[in-house]
């Protein structure tokens, strides 16, 4: 038990710190051939928060255990959405532009559905099992390039920014994203094997442990990132880079590893999807709707809001762990 629990914390701070290094060297490597900081935001950064979600579920894919692939999506996008931005709206105040509400939050909010929709097999058609199968992955993934299209035409319209480039060589950068690389495999493996590991001697579901310890986990660097971002006043960055993650997550990581092995989903699966939708939908309502819906004058994530999403995690926590 305690070597599963080593295993867990061990991969956990591999696939963090993998994941910094990644969009550390990644970003440097940019700048020194002068894209500019909105494309590695919403490039490097996004897919580096998404990171440790990718090696997670490549690898419980190829491990044949698609319990901790798919719960880690669910879990990931409700930890992002009522943990990650309810801790980050108690530490501090946190801005909404225009464009995220009006852009990245429909697009999150579709594919929220289209998640849903794929687990409808039973539902909807005469099959006895609902499976992510390798074409729904194709077709998330065709979604998720759709969506980098949208990012470069939205890059275009922002005025050119002077770069102050990084002196750093470009050798030492690309070590950087190796090593960054090589923390989020092992991290994944550790993280997976760990986690496979503490459900069988804890005797509970791969999918519990996958939907709270790897979930949470995994969902760390979007809570670092969110936090230094707000606190930044880096308006866009604290709720896009959430919304972001999520955008990823169901498109590319999901989209990834169903290609990869299809994924069974059980109706525990499609109540956790179904969460994460409603999480996305409530993060909509509380960004849209104006005073006297625990709102103030600004247009930002308030503390009140942030202790309602803080509360409906721990009330999703609860019935996670009752439900076992």
């Amino acid at each position: 038990m305690f070597w599963n629990v080593l295993l867990v914390a061990g991969g956990m701070a591999l696939l963090i710190k993998g994941a910094d290094y990644l969009v550390d060297g990644a970003s440097s490597i940019a700048q020194k051939f002068g894209i500019s900081t909105l494309v590695i935001g919403l490039t490097v950064v996004a897919f580096g928060t998404s990171a440790p979600e990718l090696a997670v579920n490549i690898l419980s894919a190829t491990a044949g255990s698609t319990d901790i692939a798919l719960g880690n999506i669910n879990g990931s996008n409700i930890a992002n959405i009522f943990l990650v931005l309810g801790a980050t709206a108690l530490v501090t105040r946190v801005p909404v532009q225009s464009r995220t509400v009006i852009k990245e939050v429909p697009y999150m909010l579709l594919g929220g559905l289209m998640l849903v929709v794929v687990m409808l097999d039973v539902v909807l058609g005469d099959a006895t099992e609902s499976i992510i199968s390798r074409t729904d992955g194709l077709v998330l993934l065709g979604f998720f390039f759709i969506f980098l299209y949208y990012l470069f035409l939205s890059s275009k319209d922002v005025p050119a920014a002077k770069i102050e480039k990084t002196k750093r060589p470009v050798w030492i950068s690309a070590g950087l994203t190796v090593m960054g690389l090589v923390g989020l495999v092992l991290g994944g493996q550790f993280t997976v094997s760990g986690a496979t590991g503490l459900a069988a001697g804890l005797g509970v579901s791969e999918s519990l442990i996958a939907l709270t310890i790897v979930a949470i986990g995994t969902s760390l660097p979007e809570l670092v990132t969110a936090i230094v971002a707000a606190k930044k006043g880096e308006t866009d960055l604290a709720v896009g880079g959430v919304v972001g993650s999520n955008i990823f997550n169901i498109f590319l990581v999901l989209g990834t590893t169903s290609v990869i092995a299809p994924i069974p989903a059980s109706t525990t699966n499609l109540t956790d999807a179904l969460v994460a939708f409603g999480a996305m939908i409530i993060l909509l309502i509380a960004i849209h709707v104006g005073n006297g819906f625990l709102r103030d004058k600004n247009k930002d994530v308030s503390r009140n809001e942030g202790l309602l999403f803080i509360t409906l995690y721990l009330v999703y926590i609860v019935f996670v762990v009752i439900r076992g």
